[in-house]
């Protein structure tokens, strides 16, 4: 499966449990990574110490570092601290981003499968300049919003940092065009002690070392990320239901909203299979 990774990678650090995952995913075929809201470079240097630990060449472009209209809420990336002695490029492509994007999806028509896990920026600003992209892909698999469970109140981060984004994504004619929300993410989670002990060999190490600055915050990593990403080569560990998301512009920015129809445009995830999806992102990784 040909993937497009678009990532806030260095915020939580699910998004670097996702890349390594993809890394080690035989099944994948990873064409690019591009990066998005503040500190891009730093978020690409993750990115690519991941991926010389996995011993990849894999694009990877500096995309927005501003939401379109709203004021920047992650202007920094902090795991870029725990670089350390890891090996990594600190030179990538700026301004090409969203050209990269439309030339690869081009390039492959109705085969590339464009995994978004950040704030929305870069696929609105994908979709603004070429509206033919939509068709074009073989879909989207999207981690952000809360749609259905006792969490649908909750405003979600990735949808919320650029509601115009989020907006004008979930308007796109892409199909299918699927959502793991918070309603299902939430019930995949591990405690620091887990992280310490399943994260220390292979390509999880490296984010063993980011992980150490999320948990001087944070007491859990929620893989988030990573279950969208497993739902693209596992499709029995999510269950998706079809419908329409709507996108509050005026009283709660971001918030997604959701309703269950037979013909609706967007399918979002309403179930988890918790063990399976860690046997296969472990087994995946081989630990």
């Amino acid at each position: 499966m040909k993937v497009l990774l678009d990532t806030d990678i260095g915020s939580d650090i699910d998004d670097a449990a996702c890349l390594a995952y993809l890394l080690a995913q035989p099944d994948c075929e990873l064409l690019g990574i591009t990066t998005v809201t503040g500190e891009g470079q730093r978020r690409g240097m993750l990115a690519s110490a991941l991926c010389r630990e996995a011993g990849k060449d894999i694009p990877i472009y500096i995309g927005a570092e501003q939401p379109l209209l709203v004021e920047q809420r992650q202007p920094m990336s902090p795991q870029a601290d725990a670089l350390g002695d890891w090996s990594h490029a600190t030179d990538f492509p700026r301004g090409e981003a969203i050209e990269f994007m439309r030339q690869t999806i081009r390039a492959h028509p109705g085969e590339v499968w464009l995994l978004p896990i950040g704030p929305l920026t870069n696929v609105a600003l994908l979709f603004a300049t070429d509206p033919e992209i939509p068709s074009l892909l073989g879909g989207l698999m999207l981690m952000g919003g809360s749609y259905w469970s006792g969490v649908r109140d909750f405003e979600e981060w990735n949808a919320i940092l650029d509601p115009h984004a989020t907006a004008m994504v979930y308007r796109a004619p892409v199909r299918p065009h699927r959502s793991v929300g918070l309603d299902v993410t939430t019930q995949v989670r591990l405690s620091p002690d887990e992280v310490r002990q399943r994260f220390s060999q292979g390509l999880l190490r490296p984010v063993m070392d980011f992980a150490e600055v999320w948990f001087t915050e944070r007491a859990v990593m929620t893989l988030h990320d990573p279950l969208a990403a497993a739902c693209l080569f596992d499709e029995a560990i999510c269950g998706f239901t079809r419908g329409q998301v709507t996108v509050d512009l005026e009283e709660s920015p971001g918030k997604t909203g959701w309703r269950e129809s037979a013909d609706g445009p967007h399918e979002v995830a309403t179930s988890v299979n918790v063990d399976r999806f860690f046997e296969h992102y472990f087994g995946t990784l081989g630990v």
